[in-house]
């Protein structure tokens, strides 16, 4: 008897391994990527193997196949996903909470979504849906849109649209945990389309925003505050030196309300062909609020933090103070802050009578001040594209002006400074 038990019971643990071994082999053949299809690779328990994405994607949209995965889910680099099944609207639901993703081209740390609840429906090779994005403790802070994808072998192209909402309702979903939150009053709206192409994670944004007011962070507090830089440079908007940090820095310094959205979007796009940020993309007012408030750190929450502390100086302090600040406060290389602690430091004059190649010179330094003062000491001058584009950008002079100032600073060679004095 017991040897019939014995007999039983590897019987059936022999047909439970092939049984095994045989659908792992199936799902392995049939997932199995074709030349040149987007593949990924993943587990089985103690196994790996490599499947077509497109593939996978097909079978789990299917719809025999999508109501098998109600109430599973799965481990991806974005965060779990959960599947559900919609019988009255035959409809796939994935959820991910949280939900993340890195994005080099805005910062280091990733963009994470509390919790993201998008609808799948598929049509041949075309996907669509909706999407909802909340946190977690307000659920009633939403943003929603609409999505279509065109799946072929090779990637995914996903086209979306976020519906317009409050500007603060953006803010408490992406980044729910920002200090300013507790005491910002934010005004306006923002709708959003772009697209995202897959596994390549390449996209384009083209966002519309309306009447962004921000109140109560206090920044009135800088109409009378003071630098720590030494002597205020006291210059007029017309001087050489602002007008080069004006071309260096932000052409458009004038015109915009604190932000830039042809430069941000610019900005995206180089970093993302880079693969890292290598062009900020900021305004002046955006660079005096990093100064001044938040601090430099390379993170998508702190120029989302910078953002709202821009638009408010731009409202309660004016074009004209804005720009005095940045140039008492700006980082001019070494432990040199302000207009006129580095005119004085580099040129041994007052910020307001330096001629127009130094005040070109200066601006140049501000996009790079620690690597350009370093390069300057040893090679005996800076990037002369850089001064040259700097010359170029300078606004409100004459045709012969320009000329002048173009021929001056490609003739420039400053004395460095010592290197044994900071």
């Amino acid at each position: 008897m017991k040897k019939t038990l014995r007999f039983v019971f590897f019987g059936l643990l022999a047909l439970v391994v092939t049984a095994l071994v045989a659908i792992f082999l199936i799902a392995k053949i049939a997932l199995a990527p074709a030349a040149g299809e987007w593949s990924t690779t993943v587990k089985a328990g103690p196994l790996d193997f490599e499947i077509g994405v497109p593939t996978a994607v097909r079978l789990a949209t299917s719809p025999w196949f999508a109501p098998r995965l109600d109430g599973h889910s799965l481990d991806t680099r974005f965060g779990t996903v959960h599947f559900s099944w919609k019988d009255a609207t035959g409809l796939q639901e994935l959820r991910c909470a949280p939900c993340s993703v890195d994005v080099p081209a805005l910062g280091k740390q990733p963009l994470t979504v509390e919790r993201l609840v998008a609808t799948v429906r598929r049509d041949g090779n075309t996907l669509s849906g909706g999407f909802e994005a909340t946190p977690r403790t307000a659920e009633t802070d939403m943003l929603q849109g609409t999505w279509e994808g065109k799946l072929a072998p090779r990637n995914l192209r996903l086209e979306a649209k976020v519906q317009d909402a409050p500007i603060a309702r953006w803010y408490a979903v992406l980044v729910p945990t920002l200090p300013e939150l507790q005491r910002a009053r934010i005004g306006g709206t923002l709708a959003l389309s772009g697209h995202l192409v897959l596994p390549e994670a390449t996209f384009a944004v083209l966002p519309v925003i309306s009447q962004f007011t921000v109140e109560g962070l206090g920044t009135e507090a800088l109409l009378g505050a003071r630098t720590s830089c030494g002597p205020s440079a006291r210059l007029a908007n017309d001087s050489w030196l602002a007008r080069a940090v004006i071309a260096a820095e932000d052409q458009r310094f004038f015109s915009h309300a604190g932000y830039d959205l042809t430069e941000i979007l610019a900005s995206i796009d180089n970093n993302q062909k880079e693969g890292q940020i290598q062009r900020g993309g900021s305004t002046l007012t955006q660079q005096l609020a990093k100064l001044l408030a938040t601090g430099g750190d390379r993170t998508a929450e702190r120029k989302l933090r910078e953002l709202l502390y821009a638009v408010e100086m731009e409202q309660t302090l004016g074009k004209a103070r804005i720009l005095q600040l940045y140039l008492d406060n700006a980082p001019w290389g070494g432990n040199i802050c302000g207009a006129e602690a580095a005119a004085r430091r580099y040129f041994k004059r007052s910020a307001r009578t330096l001629e127009p190649a130094q005040a070109v010179w200066l601006a140049a330094m501000l996009h790079k001040p620690q690597a350009v003062l370093e390069q300057w000491r040893r090679d005996g001058r800076i990037d002369p594209d850089r001064t040259k584009w700097v010359a170029d950008g300078v606004r409100g002079i004459s045709r012969n002006q320009r000329e002048t100032l173009l021929k001056s600073v490609a003739a420039a060679k400053f004395n460095p400074p010592e290197a044994n004095i900071p």
